[in-house]
């Protein structure tokens, strides 16, 4: 079994975790009902639309 030379530094450490713990930003895509930008496979929000039928009644705030 390889055994290190020597003991791995913070700053090597920390280099090589923040790479795999980037935050990604989710994709939007177009409400079809209202335009609205809206997550994959999620409720439109503001017009309780998804696929094309009405799924929710959206709270209107006005």
């Amino acid at each position: 079994m390889a055994v290190p030379r020597a003991k791995t530094s913070k700053a090597r450490t920390r280099r090589r975790q923040s790479i795999n713990m980037k935050l990604t930003v989710p994709n939007l895509v177009e409400c079809s009902g209202c335009g609205n930008k809206v997550q994959l496979h999620r409720v439109c929000p503001k017009c309780g639309f998804y696929r094309g039928k009405q799924v929710i009644i959206p709270d209107s705030k006005a």
